[in-house]
């Protein structure tokens, strides 16, 4: 049987402490999972800010987005919910008034 790992509380932290865990990395003297232990970092954790920084840095994979396009993804998306939820009202409400007047 496989040991299960406690589920860890969700936590934050600062972008200049993902910045040092993530110079920390590429310093080149440790591996990403020794750093992850040092820090009390899930790996894939870590693993995911140092490509985040990569491709922040234009070093990334061409499909991998920059922190500045994934904000504006998430804004763009809020933008989307919002428009579909007012042309929905419109609509209900078009189709209300025409089953009034008609």
């Amino acid at each position: 049987m496989a040991k299960q790992q406690a589920r860890r509380k969700r936590r934050s932290f600062t972008p200049e402490f993902k910045a040092e865990a993530v110079r920390l990395c590429r310093a080149g003297d440790r591996s990403i999972t020794q750093v992850a232990n040092e820090l009390d970092l899930t790996e894939t954790a870590l693993r995911e800010w140092v490509k985040r920084a990569d491709a922040d840095a234009g070093e990334g994979a061409p499909e991998t987005l920059t922190s500045g396009e994934r904000d504006e993804l998430r804004e763009l998306r809020k933008r989307v919910k919002r428009l579909e939820m007012e042309r929905e009202i419109l609509k209900k409400a078009a189709a209300f008034f025409a089953k009034e007047n008609g």
